[in-house]
């Protein structure tokens, strides 16, 4: 689909294919659907920093407040909050660095991974309801889509 959202024909079908246009119609897509996931799942629970937050602990294990702000793209104040909030929630837990009593690690706590799964579990709810509303072809065009993404970000 283009900007406008509707099925593109003739020579604006041709020029849609086009890596730069293309390129502009995919970003919009993701950026959307990524945006709208977010805001779909979080509720009153969790925000969708938090959620990052929790995401980014539970797959790569406890690290370091500068680490996680480095990771999100934020800044160390802004990070100490999203910490803050989720330590207060029971969702993460702070100890001492391992090897640099200096820092400080966070963690994932049991209770932080079940409301992540929750919140996960969701997201996909969410987007089968969307899928489950196409047709098989479009079902099938869209699995073809989202390997090739796969791809694209794996390289």
């Amino acid at each position: 689909m283009t900007a406008t959202d509707k099925e593109p024909t003739g020579s604006e079908a041709r020029d849609s294919i086009k890596p730069d246009i293309l390129a502009i119609d995919l970003r919009t897509a993701v950026m959307r659907t990524s945006r709208r996931l977010r805001v779909e799942a979080t509720g009153d629970v969790i925000t969708p920093g938090q959620y990052t937050v929790l995401a980014q602990l539970n797959g790569y294990g406890p690290q370091t407040l500068r680490e996680l702000a480095e990771r999100e793209h934020v800044q160390a104040p802004s990070m100490t909050r999203i910490v803050n909030a989720l330590t207060e929630q029971g969702f993460v837990t702070r100890t001492a660095h391992p090897r640099d009593g200096r820092q400080v690690q966070v963690g994932i706590t049991p209770a932080g991974a079940a409301i992540l799964a929750e919140a996960r579990e969701q997201r996909t709810a969410w987007l089968a309801r969307r899928v489950a509303g196409l047709n098989d072809e479009d079902r099938r065009i869209l699995s073809r889509a989202a390997h090739i993404m796969q791809q694209l970000s794996a390289k």
